[in-house]
């Protein structure tokens, strides 16, 4: 292996990367859309690149939709809803029995 900045015996250490969390990726894509700073100026103050404050806000325009959809399609099912076809599913096929051990 040759060193990678060209001194010898000497190997440039790579930066682990930077990991963002949700609430501050959602506050800096708010900002870029509103528009009130440039995202020149939004990349210094955040110290994020600006290609990636815009793949944010990107991200943030496309699944804002899903936000404000009803709550009826994320609701999960009850336990209720749940276990009923299985009981009604158990009973048909208790009666099959007994309709089969007839037959024989």
């Amino acid at each position: 292996m040759r060193p990678e900045n060209g001194k010898k015996g000497r190997m440039k250490m790579k930066r682990k990367r930077r990991q963002f969390s949700d609430k501050f990726k959602a506050e800096v894509a708010v900002e870029a859309i509103k528009g009130i700073k440039t995202l020149a100026e939004l990349s210094a103050i955040y110290k994020v690149h600006p290609n990636q404050i815009s793949a944010w806000k990107k991200q943030l325009l496309s699944n804002a939709p899903e936000l404000f959809s009803s709550g009826k399609k994320r609701q999960p099912k009850s336990e209720e809803q749940l276990t009923a076809p299985l009981y009604e599913e158990i009973g048909r096929l208790k009666m099959d029995i007994k309709w089969l051990e007839k037959k024989l």
